[in-house]
């Protein structure tokens, strides 16, 4: 017997990138911050009394959205934390989406959208990049004659890592009827020169919401807490309908409070990933595997046919270093490629040249 629902049984599950344990592993496949946490996080870490741990948390960990609200200038009826960005991403979907109604991605993009959209019995609509992987020219007239009722967009662009600015966002915003949620996973890494701000537009913009993560930028991956910034009208039905009771937890909330209030050691280890990037993609470039400018902390890179890209993939993991192959339509002759440490990278790149040179 089967008791799944029919668009449970027909869907595909997320794939996440491989995870490892033990040493040896350079593991550049999944877009963690090769730097750790800040020591406020590990000195909180430390101090914390397990006797609290028998009482339940705030639950809406009123001392994390203060220091958020406090970081980006907004009120903390603007913040939402969450488990995770991915929980803000279902508890969109699940709060604002009915079942067929549709929403929009672009082609290629994070491949959990359309796993969250089949689960709610949503139609996805997928708007294929252009060769470059820019945006295509009439996307926003595609956008808003779609019927869409929500448009997902990561900027900065995974896998690619190219950067949308915000004079653009603001043009879709305002042309279209649904809600437009950037998924900004990767912001932290986006070159300071670009002034890049997204945070501003959801005082002119009702129907802006803006994903954000302590998973790269804070090197919280293992924790698993991030926060929504958006209108209050928006963030109020989550906050007090949909969001799970209690859906941060006590050890999370203290941590996650903890690195914000020391973002300027975040800042640090964003300045050196930035320039990491840069000696990272000039390498990489430099033996025919050209790249993708990128705003992330990952770069994206093209293989040769003559090498195959599921090929170098396969080599690098025997000689433990992991990078990411995603087997899928435009796709299948590149790979991402984590920024790591310095010597991390350095390997990295004498482990590609060792494997093409045979």
């Amino acid at each position: 017997m089967n008791f799944e629902r029919p668009n449970i049984k027909t869907m595909k599950g997320y794939k996440p990138g491989e995870q490892t344990e033990g040493s040896g592993i350079i593991k550049l496949n999944t877009n963690e911050n090769p730097y750790p946490a800040s020591p406020a996080v590990a000195a909180t870490l430390k101090n914390l009394d397990a006797e609290n741990l028998r009482r339940y948390p705030p639950p809406l960990a009123d001392s994390f959205r203060e220091a958020a609200a406090k970081l980006h200038n907004v009120n903390e009826n603007n913040i939402i934390p969450t488990n995770g960005g991915d929980e803000l991403l279902r508890l969109a979907i699940t709060t604002f989406v009915d079942p067929n109604e549709k929403i929009l991605v672009t082609q290629p993009s994070y491949s959990l959208y359309p796993v969250l959209t089949s689960i709610q019995g949503g139609i996805l609509i997928q708007i294929p990049l252009q060769q470059d992987w820019s945006m295509p020219s009439d996307f926003e007239v595609s956008l808003t004659s779609s019927g869409a009722k929500m448009c997902i967009l990561v900027n900065p662009h995974a896998p690619t890592g190219k950067l949308l600015d915000t004079d653009y966002l603001a043009r879709l915003a305002d042309s279209f009827q649904g809600i437009l949620l950037i998924d900004e996973a990767y912001v932290d890494f986006v070159d300071p020169d670009f002034q890049y701000n997204s945070v501003s537009l959801i005082e002119s913009n009702e129907n802006i919401l803006i994903l954000r993560s302590l998973s790269k930028g804070y090197s919280l991956a293992g924790l698993r807490f991030g926060y929504g910034i958006g209108p209050q009208h928006l963030l109020e039905p989550m906050l007090y309908k949909t969001r799970d009771s209690y859906n941060t937890n006590t050890v999370a909330q203290h941590l996650a409070t903890a690195a914000i209030e020391s973002a300027d050691y975040a800042h640090s280890t964003w300045d050196r990933v930035r320039k990491s990037r840069s000696v990272l993609t000039d390498g990489l470039n430099q033996m025919g595997l050209n790249t993708v400018p990128s705003q992330a902390n990952f770069v994206l890179c093209q293989v040769p046919n003559s090498i195959s890209a599921k090929g170098l993939y396969e080599g690098l993991k025997r000689q433990n270093i992991l990078v990411r192959y995603f087997d899928q339509d435009r796709l299948k002759d590149r790979l991402r490629i984590s920024v790591g440490s310095d010597t991390e990278n350095t390997a990295l790149l004498e482990a590609i040249h060792s494997l093409i040179k045979t």
